[in-house]
């Protein structure tokens, strides 16, 4: 089978790399791809939102099965561009991916489902947001409506902290979001939980706990994410069952009621309070870098289930996965989130010594002149899956300093929770 994935990030890479452990598959050609997807696979130089391009290449190169990687894509409705093809697309469509695209379309599915999650108001313009937070108590959390690559959401500790969020929000900080939303603050501990879906049944397909905050003990700006472990600490039969009948199934049974079905990955943000789920967010592909932690814990045929699910065929009772324990830490550009200096060059990277269930995971990388050169803020994904998270974040730390890269940093205690320090 000649398989196509859309994306460049450390998300891809990792999906490159499974799907290629698969005797199904012949081919794949990665879009555009990273200096690592470039080893495992033929990269091809499309921009991810021209449609067209894309199409005309998958029919002309007789792809398959098509996997999105990246939101931007889903939400802009390129599953629905491909239904007068006989091509396989795994992913949500337009209306489906509104659950990532649009914070207030989510809210309002919670609301109409009595699906649990933060309080909140609407606002749509920036008079009425100050009136409403001048007298409003905090911490509160704002969000930009729309996409914002991980980094719209603002915890707010005071008036001031509020009115720097919404003034960026609506200066247009975050693109075309027109909206925003204000959210009551919740305590408790999160979890970021994965199903898969085919449009009638759903899997699931593991948690993990995502490090979003640039600095050490969660502290700084909100980035794409750190570094993350799975599985999540919380997690538990009875957690997964409120999870299911409270969060899941009342939005996929809206998602239905809107005329259309949800196929593909769903990232179900979670806050934990009291042994209860809360929704923070939904997201309609695999997170990054949870899914980088997640697939080496994978025994299944990863291609298998997506045809699967893109046949609604998706009815294996469980979907397997390791009992070990995952850990990636993501080593970023200095300056991230920031300023940061692009194509730098990365040396001695195919020299460092991996064992079995090691592995690196390409994000913001570009291979050019016979050179890796660091191309994103986010650059590589340093996993280790072991019986033992303290065990696996010495190695990883041991190998990201054997690398040597100067213009490089990380976080060292990704899985502080789970680690006694």
């Amino acid at each position: 089978m000649i398989v196509g994935i859309i994306g460049s990030g450390g998300r891809e890479h990792a999906i490159c790399c499974k799907i290629k452990e698969s005797s199904k598959t012949s081919k794949i050609f990665c879009i555009p791809g990273n200096a690592g997807t470039s080893n495992i696979a033929e990269n091809i130089n499309l921009n991810i939102n021209d449609f067209k391009s894309i199409k005309d290449f998958c029919l002309k190169n007789e792809v398959e099965l098509l996997i999105i990687g990246p939101e931007q894509p889903l939400v802009d409705g390129i599953v629905d561009y491909f239904t007068d093809t006989k091509i396989k697309v795994f992913g949500p469509n337009k209306i489906a991916s509104q659950l990532e695209g649009s914070k207030i379309f989510t809210k309002k599915i919670c609301k109409k489902y009595n699906i649990p999650t933060a309080n909140f108001e609407i606002f749509e313009n920036i008079d009425d947001t100050i009136e409403f937070l001048s007298n409003a108590e905090y911490p509160m959390v704002i969000k930009a409506d729309g996409l914002a690559a991980g980094k719209g959401v603002y915890i707010c500790k005071n008036y001031n902290d509020s009115l720097v969020a919404a003034k960026e929000i609506f200066g247009g900080k975050f693109g075309d979001a027109k909206n925003l939303l204000v959210e009551e603050f919740l305590a408790g501990e999160e979890m970021s939980y994965f199903i898969i879906c085919d449009g009638k049944n759903y899997k699931f397909i593991g948690t993990a706990q995502d490090h979003k905050r640039i600095g050490e003990g969660d502290t700084g700006k909100n980035t794409g994410g750190m570094g993350c472990y799975s599985p999540s600490r919380l997690f538990s039969p009875e957690l997964e069952k409120k999870i299911n009948t409270k969060i899941i199934e009342p939005t996929l049974k809206a998602i239905k009621e809107l005329g259309t079905i949800y196929r593909g990955f769903l990232y179900v943000g979670l806050m934990i309070k009291d042994q209860n789920p809360y929704l923070v967010e939904f997201n309609v592909r695999m997170g990054d870098p949870e899914c980088q932690t997640i697939l080496p814990l994978l025994n299944d045929d990863l291609v298998e289930i997506f045809i699967n699910c893109c046949l609604g065929k998706l009815t294996k009772e469980k979907i397997i996965l390791s009992e070990k324990k995952s850990i990636c830490i993501v080593l970023c550009s200095k300056g991230y989130p920031d300023n940061f200096k692009r194509n730098v060059s990365i040396k001695g990277l195919n020299n460092l010594l991996l064992k079995k269930n090691e592995y690196i995971f390409h994000a913001g990388t570009k291979f050019e002149n016979n050179k890796i050169l660091a191309s994103g803020g986010r650059v590589l994904n340093f996993v280790s899956v072991s019986n033992n998270f303290k065990t696996s974040r010495e190695d990883l730390i041991k190998i990201i300093g054997d690398l040597k890269w100067d213009n490089g940093f990380f976080r060292r205690d990704i899985g502080y929770k789970v680690i006694d320090l």
